[in-house]
């Protein structure tokens, strides 16, 4: 995952354009802004991973700009400052720093926390990107109907539909396998997880399924018998 672009945002041109050259030493693209306005400014076009931003500046201060980059964007934020006061720290990072450095540094120091906080950053997305990931692959669609396996969800049009366990089992065992035609006895086998005697459970339970997915259960558009065969979930282009 390349997340390399910071934005440095200070007032001070040879502290701004210093920090600068430390940054683009270690691989990372630089993007620069005198004052918070600016700053806010570059986010609005650029994607930015983590932000250095100077307390003190002319126009709009750091603490402000800060509290307005928090309402859109989760990444990290180091805040300068020429103060060593713990007013300034506490206040900066109540407002979503993530930490502070104050003035003098040396490169070395602010690098070094610039890595660190990427580094959490960078696995602080690749657990989220993970989770989404996870999340779309346990939702099966088809058309209208959308079923959750993690949440165990049913929805048809958007609307929530009732199931019971052994009808979501059914259901999910359809449409993981769209267009694929199952045997009651597969169907039997599968979600009780014991040899097939009583199938007739099975037409009870689709047909209770057909009632609740279907608009018109005689004409049904998902769940369909293959007479003699068995039963499909219809793949729908």
């Amino acid at each position: 995952m390349n997340m390399n672009h910071i934005l440095i945002v200070e007032d001070d041109k040879d502290i701004r354009e210093g920090i600068s050259i430390y940054l683009k030493s270690q691989g990372y693209e630089v993007f620069m802004a005198a004052d918070g306005i600016e700053g806010l400014n570059i986010l609005e076009k650029e994607e930015i991973h983590l932000a250095i931003v100077d307390i003190m500046m002319p126009r709009m201060d750091g603490i402000t700009m800060t509290i307005k980059l928090r309402e859109k964007h989760d990444f990290p934020v180091i805040m300068l400052s020429a103060k060593s006061e713990e007013v300034d720290k506490i206040m900066g990072l109540n407002i979503g720093a993530d930490d502070y450095v104050t003035k003098p540094f040396t490169p070395m120091e602010l690098i070094a926390r610039v890595n660190s906080q990427m580094r959490r950053y960078r696995k602080f997305m690749e657990k989220l990107q993970a989770k989404e990931k996870e999340h779309t692959d346990s939702i099966y669609t088809i058309g209208g109907l959308e079923v959750n396996e993690n949440t165990f969800e049913v929805r048809v049009d958007d609307t929530p539909v009732k199931m019971t366990p052994m009808e979501f089992k059914i259901l999910l065992l359809l449409i993981k396998n769209p267009g694929r035609v199952f045997s009651a006895d597969e169907i039997y086998e599968r979600v009780w997880n014991e040899r097939a005697i009583n199938t007739e459970t099975v037409m009870v339970h689709v047909r209770n399924i057909r009632e609740k997915i279907e608009i018109n259960p005689k004409e049904p558009k998902y769940l369909k018998v293959v007479w003699g065969v068995g039963y499909k979930i219809e793949k729908l282009s």
